[in-house]
């Protein structure tokens, strides 16, 4: 069960999130508007055939997020790659302080939560992604302090994502607090629940370890480009 993780991004869409999935054959991608994420189901010539034309000519900006080695077609580059961690919780985590005020955010939020993911660059937060699952915060004096959500949907799985904290608020345990609460929520569903970090993004790893995740596996991340015909 647990192996369709190793290809999170191809079995959401071809599963829970498949009403946001472009393409067809052996690969998919969101709507632009929705993530940026696109997978291949193998490294087949025909898989990556497939993946090829799922780019427009001079797009840019695509990612691959998955546990195997990155493969391209000849039509692909890929400028920015990066190693990363797929974390999964497999454990009570440690007792959090209460956090007064979470609150589930609306459209009407979706302004304010783009400003914040640009200036602390989480990961990538399109037009819709709002759509993908169910998105917490935190305010302080009426401004949005911190935010966390969903992303990722598998059969058994969700992914903790979008987590982030304001500068001016950082030092108040607003991530954890989130994190914790997004997971828990998830777990109530009777889902598993999981994220990914950047492997150099030390600070975040041990806050995930405190929460309850474990490393289940390196991932490999690459931002694509298709070179203009």
């Amino acid at each position: 069960m647990e192996n369709a993780l190793d290809t999170a991004v191809w079995t959401a869409l071809t599963t829970r999130h498949s009403r946001f999935a472009i393409g067809a054959g052996q690969a998919r991608r969101f709507d632009p508007n929705v993530a940026p994420f696109a997978a291949a189901f193998d490294a087949s010539p025909q898989s990556l055939s497939d993946l090829g034309d799922l780019l427009e000519d001079g797009e840019t900006d695509v990612y691959l997020l998955q546990r195997a080695d990155i493969a391209l077609p000849d039509t692909l580059t890929a400028p920015m790659t990066a190693p990363g961690v797929q974390m999964i919780k497999r454990r009570a985590g440690a007792v959090l302080p209460t956090m007064e005020g979470i609150i589930r955010l609306t459209e009407a939020d979706i302004p304010e939560m783009r400003a914040l993911v640009d200036l602390t660059k989480p990961g990538p937060f399109r037009a819709r992604t709002f759509e993908l699952g169910e998105f917490w915060g935190i305010r302080i004096d009426g401004r949005l302090a911190a935010m966390a959500g969903e992303r990722l949907k598998l059969p058994g799985f969700t992914e903790v994502s979008g987590v982030c904290s304001h500068p001016d608020f950082r030092g108040k345990g607003l991530a954890a607090a989130l994190s914790d609460f997004v997971a828990s929520r998830i777990e109530a569903r009777g889902e598993i629940p999981f994220l990914h970090a950047y492997a150099n993004n030390a600070a975040a790893i041990r806050l995930y370890e405190k929460l309850g995740f474990e490393l289940r596996c390196e991932v490999n991340v690459a931002v694509l480009e298709k070179s203009a015909a």
